[in-house]
């Protein structure tokens, strides 16, 4: 059944602004989380060049990434995988650039440490992690509203909640990347660059 967010269709072009200075004319995107399937489509059709590939571990939304790919007709979007980032083995092959959206804060920390391990094994060398979500500075909440919307995460499950930036940086100079860009975006989110040394 395709789901719609209102969510992603008010950030989609946003962030589309960040990753056309990451995403190349041609090659792979591995799309993680892939949620309705909005990202996907609108994504794919302004790279058609890339082969997109979606990916999510909940098959509800597998179904929705489905059939907004069959809705839209896009060649270079593969059919929606099963993934779990925890898995050592993504059964994925090499691409150019993860992308993970809303993923971190709603999932347990062990998620995150698999989603920068997997990304230093798949991604091709100088390849780029692109995250999204919001986060905190030095230890703090960027808003008020972050402040309540970490406030309720936890309350519906302890393990999940806002990062803090400097332990993603931690993480993933830890696997090899460097960050190259945070892009503050609207709603107190933020889109980050990890490239991959070569």
């Amino acid at each position: 059944m395709k789901r719609f967010s209102p969510a992603s269709e008010r950030n989609k072009d946003p962030i589309l602004q960040v990753l056309r200075s990451v995403v190349p004319a041609q090659g792979r995107v591995l799309e993680l989380s892939a949620g309705s399937g909005q990202h996907t489509v609108h994504f794919a059709a302004a790279f058609p060049g890339v082969s997109w590939q979606p990916t999510d571990v909940d098959p509800t939304a597998l179904s929705s990434v489905a059939a907004h790919r069959d809705e839209a007709g896009l060649p270079n979007i593969a059919a929606p995988r099963h993934l779990d980032v925890t898995e050592h083995d993504w059964g994925i092959d090499p691409v150019d650039v993860v992308l993970s959206i809303n993923m971190i804060h709603i999932t347990p920390w062990a998620c995150t440490q698999g989603l920068f391990a997997g990304a230093a094994r798949l991604l091709t060398p100088g390849g780029a992690l692109v995250t999204y979500g919001p986060y905190n500075v030095d230890g703090a909440p960027t808003s008020p509203g972050n402040a309540q919307f970490d406030a309720s995460l936890r309350s519906r499950d302890p393990s999940w909640g806002i990062r803090d930036l400097a332990d993603l940086l931690a993480l993933a100079e830890a696997h090899g990347f460097v960050r190259e860009q945070v892009v503050p975006m609207p709603a107190n989110n933020m889109t980050v660059v990890y490239r991959l040394g070569a």
